[in-house]
């Protein structure tokens, strides 16, 4: 009986004890996960993604409560949890941290509930749940809470500063990091974690320009941290001759979808290439919109907020959709013993954890109860481990924002012992009920930041660090099928400059639509020999290619200006290369040189022959008729013509443009001057022998001879005045033949060229009407015709040779004039001499014969009796 009572006694006390120290401890009866210390730390974190609490519409004591309708659960977020229960068991292990006291935590699972979060915040901070706000339940001694880490949101962690700040508690946000967080109102705003956006911009650029990605769209959350990515990168962008395809704001879930599908598809469709910044909440809206159209084979370039490997509406999707993204993620020492850690969680080693039986019956697909959807924890396996679990529900590589609770444990830690140093100084410190600080007593050293994760790096909570270096991965599938983030660069930007970046393109896959490395362009690249042309309407990466205009190249592909070859190249065939153009002019060695000497040769030849054939007969009454010493000098003057003809062929010098137009000049007008004398000869013969007639023969040679030489002399002195000004000189044409430099004589002052051509024309149309009026005096040999012809032949060629010669260049002009000299020439040759020469060949053989005849009858009368 004794033994019973007892027995009776001691089940009584114990009860009463843990009566006494639940209410010592005031545990809420809200969903939570407590564990007991000297010091409590508060931790808000995001495992699903509910419909919400329906208590929140009747306020937070509404005994009215339906179970919440969960659409995502995120059992990657656990690892965040358990991160902060891995950072207090290390720091507990230590009893030289916080002088053999410990540190306990309290944990809430928030939904992405704003309301959730400030209802989870005042429990915290009144110690019942539902809470009594403005009110503590605890007894004064028992607050051990000392610092809130929470929450995964900018709007999570805004409602959570609502409350904590008003009773002046350090709240560690591990959100990313928002300028804006903590702007309001707020007395003391949440610690953050800070990045360098600049870092961040300037590695998306780089990782752009690296593989030639310059057609890119853009997707941003639509708050005021979307704006500044968006403004920011854009302006990087344009920098970089980059160029934004589109750019998409989302709004946030669960916020009306108002995405108008056709556009969207249309708009992702637009380039390869995307980049989204956000977080994996913010941008829950656009992955359902991705998620509810085919795979458009897009490359995701992102930063490790937005985990790519979870596709929430359909996980085991995601290396279809988000295969080969690329992403930024701070650079992260590991942290020693975590993975361990979260090989040996399992349900019974934590009894006490509500969250992980939820978590861990979604990562083994526990079976659903009969009729529910709820899972059946117990008949799944219990002893597996994480390690075993893809990696689109699990990761045992520390994620980012674990990597930030993980070092806020620490800061807090280190103030914790700040605060305790100060206190043992001070003779305050109670070793046996030392009792919590107040919580406002951490903000100096927590704004210190001096501890670096139980090392002696600087911690870098509210730190701006002038070094950032990023690490870039790259979501593949690998040969055993599994899927992987494997690191394949990093990126150092250092005192606001690039410092470092590398690249191992080689370890990149490009997921299930690309082989090799993707293009992401609005136009085709201008190949060499074209340039861009922009579009009206388009960013300037959208443009036409148009060929270089004549005598330009682009020896660069997407130029905008094509370049001018200089004077001595010219552009190839495909208009990309200058090449050294030809000197050419009129040479021996040329066809058309060889034939032009070849004939000036023979012309000159047949002249001689004439001049020959004058000498022998020049008694006959043909060569003395009109005189004889004019028809020599005739002669001899178009020999010198048809000459004159070789020092126009081959290369120009000084010496030969300025002998080739001066003797050209003088000795054509001897030729027309001496044509001139002989009409004048006729005239004059005619009259002469006329009854009563003045005139004396004797005054016929000495006319004759005085024009020739008068007619002459003008000319000469119009070459000196030419030679006296501005003579012709060698020069270079770059302009008139494609890919030639043309060698030719510029004959200087044009004037004195036409002043010695239209003298000549002049004497030639003076010969011309003399000669037509003449034509009709009666003589046997009466030139005046055959004069009159020659002029008329004259006239033609040089009256076709001034506009033949204007348009003509090059070995074309030169060949113009040699052919016009030797035309001239010729016709004044073969009009006045050939029938001359007939009539004396003819003459003669007529005199052969009549004395051939005469002597033959002079022979037969001798012989007659």
């Amino acid at each position: 009986m004794k033994l019973f009572i007892v027995f009776s006694l001691l089940v009584i006390l114990t009860v009463f004890q843990e009566q006494i120290s639940s209410f010592s401890l005031n545990i809420p009866s809200s969903p939570g996960y407590y564990q007991d210390g000297d010091f409590v730390i508060g931790g808000l974190f995001s495992l699903q993604v509910t419909q919400g609490d329906t208590r929140t519409r009747f306020g937070f004591h509404s005994t009215t409560y339906i179970p919440e309708y969960v659409y995502i659960d995120f059992t990657k977020h656990y690892q965040h949890l358990l991160a902060m229960v891995f950072a207090i068991e290390t720091i507990n292990k230590d009893p030289n941290i916080l002088f053999n006291l410990s540190l306990g935590f309290y944990l809430f699972n928030v939904n992405f509930i704003e309301m959730k979060a400030m209802e989870s915040s005042m429990a915290l901070i009144s110690g019942e749940s539902p809470p009594t706000p403005n009110y503590s339940c605890r007894p004064e001694k028992s607050d051990k809470l000392v610092a809130v880490i929470g929450g995964i949101s900018a709007g999570i962690s805004t409602q959570i500063s609502r409350v904590l700040s008003l009773y002046n508690v350090p709240q560690m946000s591990y959100a990313p990091y928002n300028p804006s967080l903590g702007t309001g109102v707020q007395p003391q705003p949440p610690y953050q974690f800070p990045v360098n956006t600049a870092a961040l911009n300037q590695g998306i650029i780089q990782l752009l320009l690296y593989f030639d990605w310059v057609w890119v769209g853009l997707v941003v959350p639509d708050d005021m941290r979307g704006e500044i990515f968006l403004r920011n990168i854009t302006e990087e962008m344009t920098k970089h001759r980059l160029c934004v395809a589109f750019a998409e704001k989302v709004p946030e879930f669960p916020a009306k979808d108002t995405t108008d599908r056709q556009r969207f598809l249309e708009r992702f469709t637009l380039t390869n290439v995307i980049v989204v910044f956000g977080d994996t909440y913010s941008l829950l809206r656009f992955v359902y919109n991705i998620f509810c159209n085919s795979p458009l084979g897009n490359v995701w370039i992102t930063t490790s907020d937005w985990d790519i490997t979870i596709l929430p509406f359909g996980q085991s999707l995601s290396y279809t959709y988000f295969g080969g993204g690329l992403s930024f993620s701070d650079h992260m020492d590991e942290l020693l013993g975590f993975k361990d850690f979260l090989r040996g969680v399992q349900p019974g080693k934590y009894p006490h954890d509500i969250f992980i039986q939820d978590v861990w019956s979604n990562l083994f697909e526990c079976p659903y109860l009969d009729g529910y959807w709820i899972r059946n924890l117990s008949r799944c396996e219990q002893n597996g481990t994480l390690a075993s679990r893809a990696l689109h529900v699990w990761d045992m590589n520390t994620s980012p924002p674990s990597y930030k609770v993980h070092a806020a444990v620490n800061a807090i830690a280190q103030a914790l012992r700040e605060e305790l140093l100060l206190r043992a100084e001070a003779g305050l410190l109670d070793k046996r009920a030392p009792g919590a600080p107040p919580p406002w007593k951490l903000h100096p050293f927590l704004k210190k930041g001096q501890l670096g994760r139980n090392t002696d790096e600087e911690n870098p909570v509210n730190k701006q660090v002038l070094t950032t270096k990023l690490d870039i991965f790259n979501y593949q599938s690998l040969q055993n099928g599994t899927k992987a983030q494997v690191k394949v660069g990093e990126f150092v930007f250092e005192s606001g400059t690039v410092h470092h970046f590398s690249l191992n393109d080689t370890l990149i896959t490009w997921g299930e639509y690309y082989n090799e490395i993707p293009f992401s362009i609005c136009s085709p690249s201008c190949i060499l020999g074209f340039r861009k042309t922009p579009l009206e309407g388009k960013p300037f990466c959208c443009f036409n290619c148009l060929p270089c205009p004549q005598g330009e190249i682009a020896n660069e592909t997407d130029v905008d200006q094509c370049i001018k070859c200089p004077e001595d190249q010219y552009p190839n065939e495909e208009q990309f290369q200058c090449l050294p153009k030809i000197m050419t002019f009129l040479s021996h060695e040329d066809t058309l040189g060889a034939v032009l000497v070849s004939l000036t040769i023979s012309l000159s030849a047949f002249s001689a022959l004439i001049l020959g054939l004058f000498i022998c007969y020049r008694d006959t009454p043909v060569v003395r008729a009109n005189n004889r010493n004019l028809s020599y000098i005739l002669l001899v003057s178009l020999m010198l013509c048809f000459s004159c003809s070789l020092i126009f062929i081959g290369q120009p010098r000084r010496v030969t443009c300025v002998l080739r137009q001066m003797i050209f000049g003088v000795v054509f007008s001897v030729a027309v001057s001496a044509i001139l004398a002989k009409t004048f000869t006729v005239v004059v013969a005619f009259k002469a022998i006329k009854p009563g007639s003045k005139l004396q023969m004797w005054m016929v040679t000495r006319l004759s001879h005085a024009i020739v030489c008068s007619g002459s002399f003008i000319q000469v002195c119009i070459c000196a005045v030419w030679l006296g000004t501005y003579p012709p000189f060698p020069d270079i044409d770059v302009q008139s033949e494609f890919g030639q430099i043309i060698l030719w004589c510029n004959e200087g002052s044009t004037l004195a060229f036409y002043c010695v051509l239209g003298y000549l024309g002049f004497l030639a149309v003076l010969s011309l009407l003399i000669a037509f009026l003449a034509r009709r005096l009666p003589d046997s040999f009466n030139e005046a015709k055959t004069i009159t012809f020659s002029m008329l032949v004259f006239c033609s060629v040089w009256i076709s040779f001034i506009p033949t010669y204007l348009s003509s260049k090059g070995k074309t002009m030169v060949a113009v004039e040699i052919l016009s000299i030797l035309a001239s020439s010729a016709g004044l040759l073969a009009c006045i001499f050939l029938p001359k020469c007939y009539v004396i060949l003819l003459g003669s053989r007529d005199q052969s014969r009549k004395k051939f005849f005469k002597k033959t009858s002079f022979v037969r009368q001798s012989n007659l009796p």
